[in-house]
Formats: structure tokens, sequence, C-alpha cells
């Protein structure tokens, strides 16, 4: 099964870009209520992913005491701890479910590493529930 079938694509989803400072990337992931979100640049190409956690060592690392101070910190200064590795589009279903297993989502990006939407883990999962409830139908 083609992954365009699961697609969320970008126009759809929460995502940061590159360029974001540290209040307003937690402005943002406050107000959705993601864990983990994309990262873009302005060109559009897949950056990497940034989680809750990289947030809360960022803060716990550099000890902050007010969220003004949050607003001259650029994004890039924030390390990331996990990267969600992106897929082409041309990628099977099939071949999601291990990269599944360990994040939320999986990004993915076209031919020319333009960031296109994410397929998500519950749609995953349900991909593979539907294939073992087909199983059972032909028993």
């Amino acid at each position: 099964m083609n992954i365009l079938f699961y697609l969320k694509p970008k126009n759809e989803i929460v995502y940061l870009y590159d360029d974001f400072t540290l209040r307003q990337v937690l402005e943002k992931m406050e107000k959705h209520r993601y864990s983990a979100v994309p990262v873009i640049n302005r060109n559009g190409n897949y950056v990497g992913t940034l989680t809750e956690g990289d947030l809360l060592w960022h803060l716990k690392a550099t000890g902050f005491q007010e969220l003004k101070e949050m607003e001259d910190i650029p994004m890039t200064k924030i390390r990331r701890y996990w990267h969600n590795e992106p897929v082409n589009i041309d990628c099977k279903i099939e071949d999601l479910i291990t990269t599944s297993m360990n994040q939320n989502f999986v990004p993915v990006i076209d031919d020319k590493k333009i960031f296109i939407g994410i397929v998500t883990r519950r749609d995953i999962i349900q991909y593979c529930y539907d294939q073992v409830q087909k199983e059972n139908l032909t028993r």
C-alpha cells in the first residue's frame, strides 16, 4: 500500500521553522499539546524533530527564570536528542512499521527533500489492524 493514502499533508499539521525562537516554540507546542513536532527550514526542507524533552533539558541546562529571556534564543541552540528519520514519498507503508515503533510519526519528503507531511503511528497501527482483520476473514 502506498503511504499517500495515510499521509497527513503539511498544510494540515503543526510544524516549526528552524528560525523560531525558544519562546515561539514553547508557545506553539503548548497551544497544540504535541510532545514532538517536525522542524523545517524556510525552504521547506525537513530539518528534524523537536520534543518536549529537548526543551526540558535545554531549560534545565540554561536555568531560565523568565519567559521574556527566551525571545532572544534561537531554536538552533536547542540540542535535539532524537531524530525522526524521514522517508521518501515512494516508500511503502509496510516499510514504516519498524520505524513507527520508536516515534509518534514518520516525516515524509519528496524527491527534492522537501517536507510534505507525516504518517502517524496511529495510522500505521490502523493499517496493521486492518490487515489482520482481512487475514482473519479469509480463514
